[in-house]
């Protein structure tokens, strides 16, 4: 391993997560897929947070935001490219991002609210997410140019960014201007679905790395093709594509060889909130240091299976340890 690793910037909205437990039947009365994403307007969050009674756990969160975090806790320290709230859940946010190292000077502040996503987690893990984006949602192409990305090497953009295809085009060109390399994480299948005239030609004139979970693969290749499958045709458009099957572990395309990584099993399966930026995370911390993709593969396996077993994405002290003595060893 080469200890020598690039520095890294994320790109994406920061935004607070609030994770419940619900039945089956409550998801049943909330409109829209089981296991998507779906955008919301603030009161509409607002009337579907007064329904949930059980207690919830809140951190920061967002697809990027998720995988800095725990590239922060590996000792992977990096920086970040969004826009919070001028609200205390911004501060919040802000905050726990420098406790962990991050450098947090590159956050742009709004003057709305900060970003918020319920995550409803049923009790097969599953989580289904509704995300007002507040003040991430006002970030503007104007607002970005290559000096943001001034000094690092490698940019991981969450794919929720296609849903304002102009803030995506610009971040991509003001990543590749400063030199970077650049991974990109499909973030849900409602995204792919949305921006399935553009994938092919951002793929193949931006991407570096490209990350989906078995749905997302689907969305892009078809239902009928199989994630090893789907892996080989998104790695004709990059570097290196990774397709994440969940307890099946990872379909890599890369240098024209498809490769499977195993997962970790879980010892049990709480929440799969996170599970996919986490993934991400394991398998960067890896590749930046110029690992085997296998070893960056099994990396990856590491901190997704660590936690679906916790509520949230907040792994204990005593878990992250753990990791980095596994990963370090």
């Amino acid at each position: 391993m080469n200890t020598s690793a690039k520095t890294i910037i994320g790109v994406g909205s920061p935004i607070v997560d609030t994770i419940a437990q619900v039945s089956d039947a409550q998801l049943a009365d909330i409109s829209g897929a089981k296991g998507g994403m779906e955008l919301v307007g603030a009161s509409e969050l607002d009337v579907l947070l007064a329904k949930i009674n059980d207690a919830s756990v809140q951190s920061p969160g967002g697809s990027a935001g998720n995988t800095l975090f725990a590239l922060s806790q590996l000792g992977q320290a990096g920086t970040f490219l969004g826009k919070t709230g001028n609200d205390v859940a911004g501060a919040f946010y802000r905050d726990s991002f420098s406790q962990l190292g991050g450098d947090s000077s590159r956050f742009k502040i709004g003057t709305v609210p900060n970003g918020r996503c319920l995550s409803l987690v049923t009790p097969d893990g599953q989580r289904t997410l509704r995300t007002d984006l507040g003040a991430a949602m006002t970030l503007s192409p104007e607002e970005i140019n290559s000096g943001d990305f001034a000094g690092c090497n490698h940019a991981h953009i969450e794919g929720y960014l296609l849903f304002n295809r102009d803030l995506m085009l610009r971040v991509l060109d003001s990543a590749k201007t400063a030199g970077c390399t650049i991974s990109l994480d499909l973030a849900s299948f409602e995204v792919v679905e949305a921006a399935k005239d553009l994938l092919d030609s951002l793929l193949s004139d931006y991407i570096d790395l490209v990350f989906a979970n078995e749905e997302e693969a689907a969305a892009y290749a078809g239902t009928e093709t199989t994630p090893e499958a789907a892996a080989q045709l998104l790695g004709e458009r990059c570097t290196l594509a990774a397709v994440k099957v969940g307890a099946e572990g990872a379909w890599i395309r890369h240098n024209g060889q498809t490769i499977h990584c195993p997962a970790i099993p879980a010892k049990k399966l709480m929440d799969t909130t996170g599970a996919g930026d986490f993934w991400a995370a394991g398998f960067l911390y890896g590749w930046l240091r110029e690992c085997t993709i296998e070893t960056c593969g099994h990396f990856g396996a590491m901190l997704g299976s660590e936690v679906v077993q916790i509520d949230g994405t907040t792994l204990s002290e005593a878990s992250w340890q753990r990791l980095r003595t596994r990963i370090s060893g």
